[in-house]
């Protein structure tokens, strides 16, 4: 993957959970470390929220669609609340206003787990909102297999980079 082919293989994705999964063990570790000064309600809560509000609205509109067709208010909605960046803020608010305590922990406990255990990343909106395996990803990765041709380059189109989002 690179900013001219913004995908993953199967190795470099795997390689990429590989990260999350590591630094889910860094967390694992310190919640033990600390068992006994998390303030386990809302720490329950902290985990729980991001799902409640994130993915399970969209994984029931899911189930409930005749085609697999769901509002992308959805795919936003798992998008913002499993984004990092958004946990980060979440994280920085309630230390300055509430505390700075050990419960915040299961904040990245929940995205490192999605990302490195499940394989769950950000959603683009081209793609199913639960995980379906699609041919035009079976056809890429054929075409991958096939190497790097410069002439092909020719014939690729120009916005081939820019669909999905």
């Amino acid at each position: 993957m690179d900013v001219k082919n913004p995908f993953e293989s199967p190795t470099t994705f795997r390689l990429h959970r590989a990260e999350y999964v590591v630094a889910q063990i860094v967390i694992t570790i310190l919640i033990i470390w600390h068992w006994h000064q998390i303030r386990w309600i809302p720490a329950i809560c902290l985990f729980a929220y991001i799902d409640l509000i994130g993915y399970i609205p969209g994984a029931i509109a899911f189930r409930r669609s005749p085609n697999g067709r769901i509002s992308k208010v959805y795919y936003v909605l798992y998008n913002t609340m499993h984004s990092m960046m958004t946990q980060g803020a979440v994280i920085a608010l309630w230390g300055f206003i509430v505390r700075w305590e050990w419960a915040l922990l299961l904040i990245p406990w929940h995205i490192f787990g999605d990302r490195g255990v499940f394989g769950n990343f950000l959603k683009p909106f081209s793609l199913p909102f639960e995980p379906h395996a699609t041919l035009g990803y079976r056809r890429l990765l054929d075409g991958l297999s096939a190497g790097y041709r410069p002439e092909d380059e020719d014939r690729a189109p120009a916005a081939a980079g820019a669909q999905g989002q």
